[in-house]
């Protein structure tokens, strides 16, 4: 298939139906007067626009953190950031600063020409592979990771251990839903399994697309996946409907009924809120269906790209990746940072998740669904929650459409390389 690359609008399947909403609200949004250009700060200086994915409790710690670095912001956190984005550029109004999960739309995006170098300020880190993969033929210079967190584990309560060997359905606290794009809980699944039977070579090959769905390593971690829901298929069907963080106000495996564990990033430390004491983490890889040995560790990264030439932007930016600002948010929030000098300071489970962060004596591999163009990624999910509402099902057949979907992106788009690191 020829063609400029593009931008697709949202799909039509179960994922996209929940896109397409959040996209039309977007553009009302915006239509109404509530994008993202605002006039200068209190002192004159322009307020630089950032856009970012964190909401709530979590914007009002980001906002703590900018607050200290003395540039007038507006800073908007939306769970649908593909969205609102996508209705920004389109309108003519990007935000100066972007951050975004899924590195895959910023290649699209720098395919476009629409990104602006980052630039690399004396003294910034070299992160190295996976927190700064490139795209071939295209400038290194064009995002730079803000946040990490580390997906190969199982959280579980400290007083219920985890058992030695693969875990049944039964044991998991499963939800697929999600503010922003439901399913995605169920991709960890896969991905880990792709990363644990297959190996680093192999996911870094599916992640970046150069390797069939239905054929090989894929096929075999979904057959594994989907053999684990077929325990149960009510349970597995019942998952479809609930909130991957728990019941509302009551979040995490604490609170969900029977169940012991739970498939979930780094990230899910916040769900349990007061009760923290109350759950650590293992290594996800031997409870995972088929007990394979650990042969990687998946993480993600929220990257931030420039959409504007503003200096303002371009110097917050840099003074966000600073180790000082890092450190700050860190304290403040307890996030991970992709930094390679900074480490968590407290906490016996924080400074277990710094240290798998900063540990290449097994490969770290970025998200593969993050690493993915939009269109495939969200036709990953949909073949998440189908295999999930009839997991006796056939599984190649759903993998060929997400195959079709692949195979149908336009020519041109640069692939990612070092989307997983070299152990060392």
């Amino acid at each position: 298939m020829t063609g400029r690359p593009r931008h697709r609008p949202p799909g039509t399947g179960t994922t996209g139906r929940l896109r397409a909403v959040l996209f039309v609200l977007c553009l009302a949004l915006t239509a109404a007067g509530c994008g993202l250009a605002v006039p200068g700060g209190d002192d004159g200086r322009p307020k630089v626009t950032i856009l970012g994915p964190w909401t709530g409790d979590q914007e009002k710690q980001f906002k703590e953190v900018l607050d200290t670095l003395d540039t007038p912001y507006t800073y908007q956190g939306t769970a649908a950031t593909r969205e609102v984005l996508l209705a920004g550029v389109q309108a003519g109004d990007p935000p100066d600063i972007a951050i975004l999960p899924g590195i895959g739309d910023l290649v699209e995006y720098a395919a476009e020409k629409r990104l602006k170098p980052v630039g690399r300020p004396a003294g910034a880190p070299a992160y190295g592979r996976p927190w700064q993969p490139e795209a071939e033929g295209m400038d290194a210079d064009l995002w730079v990771p803000l946040k990490a967190d580390l997906k190969s584990i199982v959280w579980y309560r400290t007083d219920r251990p985890p058992p030695s060997a693969p875990a049944p359905l039964r044991s998991w606290c499963i939800g697929m839903g999600d503010d922003g794009a439901s399913g995605w809980p169920g991709s960890d699944w896969i991905e880990d399994l792709v990363l644990q039977t297959a190996g680093p070579v192999l996911y870094g090959r599916w992640a970046t697309g150069k390797l069939e769905w239905h054929k090989g390593p894929v096929a075999r971690a979904w057959r594994l996946w989907a053999g684990l829901l077929a325990q149960d298929p009510a349970a597995a069907r019942d998952a479809l409907s609930k909130d991957h963080r728990g019941p509302p106000g009551r979040h995490g495996l604490l609170f969900q009924g029977d169940c012991t564990l739970e498939h979930q990033g780094s990230f899910a430390r916040s769900f349990y809120g007061d009760h923290q004491e109350q759950v650590s983490f293992t290594d996800s890889a031997r409870l995972l269906p088929g007990g394979p040995r650990a042969k990687g560790r998946e993480v993600s990264a929220d990257f931030a790209a420039l959409f504007s030439d503003s200096p303002q932007a371009r110097d917050l930016l840099a003074r966000l990746t600073s180790r000082r600002a890092q450190e700050e948010w860190g304290r403040r929030a307890g996030v991970f940072s992709p930094h390679p000098d900074v480490r968590a300071r407290s906490g016996t489970v924080e400074k277990r998740i710094s240290s798998r962060l900063v540990d290449h004596r097994l490969p770290l591999c970025l998200d593969a669904s993050d690493v993915m163009p939009a269109a495939v990624r969200e036709a990953f999910y949909e073949a998440v929650l189908l295999t999930m509402a009839d997991p006796d099902g056939p599984v190649k057949p759903r993998l060929k459409d997400v195959q079709r979907v692949q195979d149908a992106q336009p020519d041109g788009v640069p692939r990612l390389t070092g989307v997983c690191s070299r152990p060392q």
